[in-house]
């Protein structure tokens, strides 16, 4: 068992200019705590593989390909690989 306090991982710089915290990093999985600030929001951009977002605080949207939708807490929301996304933070 491997067991990753978040608390403890630095920010990993990104074009984003947004807080990326790697937490887990395999060539079968990724994960990754991404905090955007109110006001907030990141490039949008494809990855290789699939996305979740998962809403842990606030309000914000997801943008997916040529939709978008709402996202709060408890909002899990599922980017295909090779679509465009962008996550943004709407209070502020």
């Amino acid at each position: 068992m491997q067991v990753v306090q978040a608390s403890g991982v630095a920010s990993s710089p990104n074009p984003h200019g947004v807080r990326s915290q790697v937490l887990w990093n395999s060539d079968d999985v990724q994960a990754v705590m991404i905090t955007i600030q109110p006001g907030q929001a990141m490039l949008s951009h494809i990855t290789p593989v699939d996305v979740l977002f998962y809403g842990l605080e606030g309000e914000g949207t997801v943008e997916v390909g040529d939709e978008t939708t709402p996202v709060g807490v408890d909002t899990l929301v599922f980017s295909p690989k090779g679509i465009p996304h962008r996550p943004a933070n709407l209070e502020g």
